[in-house]
């Protein structure tokens, strides 16, 4: 059974056990973290700073156990309720089976119940297509760019969004 649950400190370690090389770290927290390898006390630390801005670090389960994670967080974009999803991963050793798309459904239906929101966002790197087509798979459509500066390299930040039509959407 497919499931979300919060996120607690354990599950630092073992959502760092999914990365396997610095471009896989980069892709999933961009600049956030200063060193390379982070350590279990610098995610803890990174998402006690966001979570007073209303961020909420969630784990997505299968039959209980840890297969992928990502945090949601409230924006207010001025014109309609945004969320924002970011720290997208899915356990390595189970990626290319279906996972990051169901993940995101359930991200989806999550953030519409919780926050009632009409448009959802996230960033991924052009040099991530295969997550830039999971993402499309569920419905998110490029709306804009960004850049990054990573180890001396500039790289793109394809930025997407998923608009909530109705509730129908997500059933």
């Amino acid at each position: 059974m497919l499931s979300i649950r919060e996120y607690s400190p354990q599950d630092a370690e073992i959502i760092l056990s999914w990365i396997t090389d610095e471009k896989t770290f980069r892709q999933w927290s961009a600049d956030k973290y200063e060193n390379y390898p982070a350590m279990p006390e610098d995610v803890n630390d990174f998402y006690d700073s966001i979570r007073p801005n209303g961020a909420i670090p969630l784990i997505f389960c299968h039959d209980g156990k840890a297969v992928g994670h990502f945090i949601l967080r409230p924006l207010s974009d001025g014109s309609v309720n945004t969320v924002r999803i970011g720290f997208i991963i899915v356990d390595n050793s189970l990626r290319g089976k279906g996972y990051g798309k169901k993940m995101l459904e359930a991200a989806l239906k999550y953030a519409l119940d919780k926050f009632k929101c009409e448009r959802i966002t996230l960033g991924v790197f052009e040099n991530n297509p295969k997550a830039q087509r999971c993402y499309e798979s569920v419905g998110f459509r490029q709306y804009g760019e960004d850049k990054f500066f990573i180890n001396g390299e500039e790289w793109n930040c394809l930025e997407m969004e998923y608009k909530i039509k109705s509730c129908a959407t997500l059933v």
